[in-house]
């Protein structure tokens, strides 16, 4: 990843954050030609507002940037990160202190990302010299892995099949020397991962389970399960078109745990780390999986099929039951799993759920530290009976239309057992519209969180 940051330089040219309330002291304190120059713009300090003043010689002296009030409930403290597309190419600084310096740092490396597979993108010419007192070394390692996965699900699924998110998993095995395995096709069946394998296996693209694994086995066992749909098309409970439209984002969860494994790696966090990913397309042909049809999973519970389109749960059900085998420490799963996560908390806010308190505790606040918000939601056990089958032991999409990213949660529930400790997280995986530090298009989300409870944990 190209780095957004430089070397300490006194040709830095100065960002000067400023809000309505401490506008007009600001305003004071800058030279008389320059206070002109601002009161003839109109700048007033609003959030995003971005104004360069000139030096005589006609450079660049200095740029004011307007942040939401301090008192405001509606700060973004990701704000900075519009800078990188507003300013002129150059070396800037930090003159003050926004809301919060470590945030604004990773914001600005955020909003430098531009998606340039298939059409030439300038990167923004814009480096920012790193505050003092931040860990530019962390700031870069969160960036470069919210890079990896934004790349990941940005790109299509005709360049991003499953092939190819297992190449870009062994690649990230290759960098830091984890161990890599792959079990493709029939071999599933072969090796009892029936659940993935028939999701996948209407695909003329193989389906597989990816498994990397890293650290010293002595260590804490963190396992990681992320959902790798390459693409959804609801197999034959066909969705229509409008939601097929971003259905390449359906890899997001796995695209977000290899975000994750890349940060726990890179800084060398005392885990045995193991990444499970199992890999598919959901696609439609006369050998597809269909509604009612049952399956034994790899738990040994039999599975009736109520929806194909509810094909994450599983796929992530035979991943947890190999995880759980190990008996992790923390069994983590992300995955772009439900609508009514959408319907109930919106494109920005990804639910998550475990019965571990301290555990649930932790990350809240890791997620409020690092700006990457998550809610939880309860594992109501009340719901449980809504996944009763009368021909199997478990329907894999309750015919009701209530608490659907609940049931998702409890039928995972299922399948964890002798994990000591388990998440599950409702992703979206994609911006909707621009915001600071947030291009449209696909996102990383949770992992930064959990990578602040891992450190905190385990570093």
């Amino acid at each position: 990843m190209h780095s957004v940051f430089a070397a300490p330089a006194p040709s830095a040219i100065p960002v000067t954050f400023a809000t309505r309330e401490s506008w007009d002291a600001i305003c004071a304190d800058l030279p008389g030609e320059a206070r002109q120059f601002a009161k003839a713009n109109g700048f007033a300090a609003k959030p995003g507002a971005c104004l360069t003043l000139p030096s005589a010689d006609g450079r660049i002296a200095q740029v004011i940037f307007g942040l939401e009030d301090e008192t405001s409930k509606h700060r973004d403290l990701f704000r900075p990160g519009q800078l990188p597309g507003l300013l002129p190419a150059g070396v800037y600084r930090f003159a003050n202190a926004p809301h919060d310096t470590r945030l604004a740092t990773l914001a600005f490396a955020l909003g430098s990302y531009r998606f340039s597979r298939y059409r030439k993108t300038d990167a923004p010419a814009v480096k920012l010299v790193a505050p003092d007192g931040i860990d530019i070394a962390d700031i870069t390692r969160m960036a470069e892995a919210t890079q990896l996965a934004r790349d990941l699900i940005n790109t299509p699924s005709n360049d991003m099949g499953p092939e190819q998110l297992a190449l870009a998993a062994q690649h990230l095995a290759e960098r830091f020397g984890a161990d890599f395995n792959c079990i493709v096709g029939d071999e599933l069946t072969r090796q009892n991962f029936p659940l993935i394998h028939a999701v996948g296996m209407a695909s003329s693209r193989a389906p597989r389970l990816i498994d990397l694994t890293w650290g010293d086995p002595a260590h804490p066992k963190v396992t990681l399960v992320g959902k790798g749909v390459c693409f959804d098309s609801g197999g034959l409970d066909l969705k229509p078109s409008s939601g097929m439209l971003i259905m390449k984002k359906d890899m997001g969860g796995a695209a977000s745990v290899l975000a994750l494994a890349l940060m726990v790696m890179d800084a060398k966090l005392k885990v045995r780390l193991r990444v499970l990913i199992p890999a598919v397309e959901n696609a439609v042909a006369g050998n597809a999986f269909r509604p009612l049809d049952i399956f034994t999973s790899r738990k040994g519970l039999s599975v009736e099929i109520g929806n194909t389109d509810a094909e994450g749960r599983l796929v992530l059900a035979d991943a947890i039951a190999l995880a759980c085998e190990e008996r992790p420490d923390l069994l983590i799963d992300l995955g772009t799993l439900t609508g009514a996560a959408r319907v109930a908390l919106g494109p920005d806010l990804p639910p998550f759920y475990t019965n571990d308190e301290t555990l649930a505790s932790d990350l809240a606040t890791c997620a409020k530290q690092e700006n990457d918000p998550l809610w939880r939601l309860p594992l109501w056990p009340a719901y449980d009976a809504w996944l009763d089958s009368k021909v199997a032991n478990i329907n894999n999409a309750p015919s009701g239309t209530f608490a659907g990213s609940i049931t998702c949660a409890l039928f995972l529930q299922r399948f964890v057992e002798d994990a000591k400790s388990w998440l599950h997280v409702d992703i979206y995986g994609w911006t909707p519209s621009a915001k600071p530090a947030r291009p449209e298009g696909g996102e990383c989300q949770a992992a930064r969180a959990i990578y602040k409870l891992l450190g905190q944990r385990y570093g």
